[in-house]
């Protein structure tokens, strides 16, 4: 049965386009696949039979909008009614040493299915709906098996990360047992992860961690040796466990920090995180102790909404579920008074007003930040008279 969004007008104008160019195109990738498990399909990627080149006069002869993204490897993006179509001509690999492929286009259907990694990431999709599975992968997708195409240990010295793409699509896909040599080959190629870049494990590990329930895919990760070299602080799922038990959505750099023992610092350095992602990592760790109202709008206030809910989720003390009721109905205000006033006062530019400043806002802290401008006025008044 054809799927609804095949018959989309963007979808329909991009595969116009390419027939009216003699180009044969068939959907492939997360769209056929979660069409096949009746999941909702976000992003939708093509594969072609022509050079990419002649993918791009074609789209351009229909006034489409189209962006060689990555013509080395045979990828362009066309913009229709807004929305990114990605289009792949089919290939085949020439060489490949585990990290990077070279490859070259083809127009043999066959062998651009040979060289994916997983029976069901060889799925097909006609126009017309019709799939087109040549390795038994629909049935896989059903049975929640994730297994390699051909000999499992050829397919991983293609490419290391397969190794970890083996987990995470276990933990969106995959139902247990694990397929035994698909498994076992990780096992067995878990030291070559070595080689590739920070950048990529922790790509592949966070969308791993956004699975709705990853904590059996990390186990079995950990059962493999492949967190070894990446992860050697991880401490196991308990925590991940109670974490994904209290989220309303999913955090990947949150569900992180819950396999994680600190200190982190080398952890986020290792997988080359953005520095704000690294100081969040480092921060979220510190323990949550839920108290008073007064003292929840304290620490509220010192550590922002976001990283406070953070701790909450990740500790789970006595109490977390009223701090979080708290967390999300109060909205930290803002110190009612600056440095324009200190000025204003005859202060002096210089450490001195900060350290006034500083004074006033403890002190309004200490008053349940009850305190208006006109009361903190005077209290920096008061202290600037007798300090």
């Amino acid at each position: 049965m054809k799927p609804a969004w095949m018959d989309e007008p963007p979808v329909q104008a991009l595969l116009a386009a390419l027939a009216r160019g003699g180009i044969a195109a068939r959907f492939v990738g997360g769209c056929v696949r979660n069409t096949v498990l009746g999941r909702p399909v976000g992003d939708i990627d093509i594969a072609v039979n022509k050079p990419p080149e002649t993918v791009m006069r074609a789209l351009e002869a229909a006034d489409l909008k189209v962006v060689p993204t990555g013509l080395k490897h045979g990828t362009v993006t066309a913009i229709v009614k807004g929305r990114p179509f990605e289009l792949t001509t089919l290939r085949r690999d020439v060489l490949t040493d585990g990290r990077r492929a070279v490859v070259a286009f083809t127009d043999d259907w066959l062998a651009d299915a040979g060289r994916r990694d997983f029976t069901f990431n060889a799925l097909y999709a006609d126009p017309d709906g019709t799939i087109w599975d040549p390795f038994d992968g629909r049935a896989d997708l059903v049975a929640g098996k994730v297994r390699f195409i051909g000999d499992a240990d050829t397919r991983i010295a293609e490419d290391h990360l397969r190794v970890l793409r083996f987990f995470r699509f276990y933990a969106w896909f995959g139902k247990p047992p694990l397929d035994g040599p698909s498994f076992n080959a990780c096992r067995r190629n878990a030291g070559a992860l070595g080689d590739l870049s920070g950048e990529r494990v922790a790509k592949e590990l966070l969308r791993l961690l956004a699975a709705p329930a990853p904590a059996d895919a990390l186990e079995a990760m950990a059962e493999a040796g492949t967190l070894d070299h990446w992860l050697p602080e991880y401490c196991g799922t308990e925590r991940l466990r109670d974490l994904v038990a209290r989220e309303d959505a999913p955090d990947p750099l949150r569900r992180l920090a819950a396999i994680l023992v600190p200190p982190v610092t080398a952890a986020a350095r290792r997988l080359r995180l953005s520095t704000q992602d690294s100081l969040r990592l480092q921060l979220m760790l510190e323990p949550a102790v839920p108290g008073t109202r007064e003292t929840l709008h304290a620490a509220i206030y010192r550590l922002g909404t976001s990283l406070f809910i953070d701790r909450l989720l990740l500790d789970g003390p006595a109490g977390w579920r009223e701090a979080l009721a708290v967390a999300r109905s109060w909205t930290p205000p803002s110190l009612p008074i600056g440095g324009a006033d200190a000025l204003a006062l005859g202060l002096k530019p210089g450490p001195r007003v900060g350290v006034l400043l500083e004074a006033v806002e403890r002190w309004w802290i200490d008053t349940d930040f009850s305190a208006d401008r006109a009361a903190c006025l005077a209290e920096l008044e008061r202290l600037a008279s007798t300090t």
